[in-house]
């Protein structure tokens, strides 16, 4: 029976697997599927999202992210941390590292269980523009950060509609036909604010959403001038720090720093990905 080594690492209540994939160890045939069964809570492994960590010639290591549901996503801020520590630990790459992602290559420092990614500068920032849903217009604000995002500024953080409007933004024709993971935004106090994102390909409420975190700081701070660095409440409880730069009206050298817990390392066995 087939059994494959992977790391079960959390960054910020982001759960993902992770497999050193550099000698090719996962059969290619039908990858979104079996993704898909190992990421099944409770019938397998269960994560958010799924790491493959491959060889390239233009950084320390390149990775192939996948959502839970086997899509492919181009970035993720808290799976990029936890894919930089876990490369470190495996001598992949120091403590001061490069790697390939479809978002671009990114820099990564690990220092202990806390590791900071720079981020890609943040494209097609729309400030409070008015889509109109089933039952209402909302108004909203969106930016790339590595994924496209739509967030939405609320008084109370528990009134938001994660699920219900969250999925309804998520599968919009002005986001189509990518979608784009939908963050709700309360501003606390002085540079702290808290957040619940729905993530399109987990298609529900997760604990943490990394870029969700930055794109939501980079319209707190256009919208209400929260300062950097911006503390970000998690729905885990956590918070993910965002450092920005701003010059003219143009955010850049974004940072995102938080978390990277390893969780277990253990072997996937061919059940966890079998048909039901």
């Amino acid at each position: 029976m087939k059994k494959i080594d992977f790391y079960k690492m959390s960054g910020s209540g982001n759960d993902f697997i992770i497999v050193d994939n550099r000698d090719k160890i996962v059969d290619e045939t039908d990858l979104p599927n079996f993704i898909a069964k190992a990421c099944r809570r409770k019938m397998s492994v269960g994560a958010d999202g799924f790491i493959l960590v491959e060889n390239t010639d233009t950084a320390d290591f390149k990775w192939r992210f996948y959502n839970s549901d086997g899509s492919v996503a181009e970035m993720c801020g808290n799976g990029a941390r936890c894919v930089a520590r876990f490369a470190y630990l495996n001598g992949i790459a120091g403590p001061d590292m490069l790697f390939e992602t479809q978002a671009g290559i990114v820099y990564a420092q690990v220092a202990g269980e806390s590791v900071k990614v720079k981020m890609t500068d943040p494209l097609d920032l729309r400030m409070d523009y008015s889509i109109e849903l089933k039952n209402s217009s909302l108004s909203i604000s969106s930016v790339t950060t590595g994924v496209p995002h739509a967030v939405i500024v609320k008084d109370m953080i528990e009134d938001a509609e994660v699920i219900q409007a969250g999925r309804e933004i998520r599968f919009h024709d002005m986001f189509a036909p990518a979608g784009a993971n939908v963050n709700f935004v309360c501003h606390l106090k002085d540079n702290i604010i808290e957040i619940r994102t729905y993530e399109r390909g987990v298609e529900d409420e997760t604990l943490a959403c990394g870029t969700g975190a930055v794109a939501s700081a980079i319209i707190m701070a256009r919208k209400m001038k929260v300062k950097s660095p911006v503390y970000v409440l998690t729905r885990s409880g956590g918070y993910l720090k965002i450092f920005y730069q701003e010059n003219d009206g143009k955010y850049h050298d974004i940072y995102l720093e938080g978390d990277a817990r390893i969780i277990y390392k253990a072997q996937l066995w061919e059940d966890a990905w079998k048909d039901d």
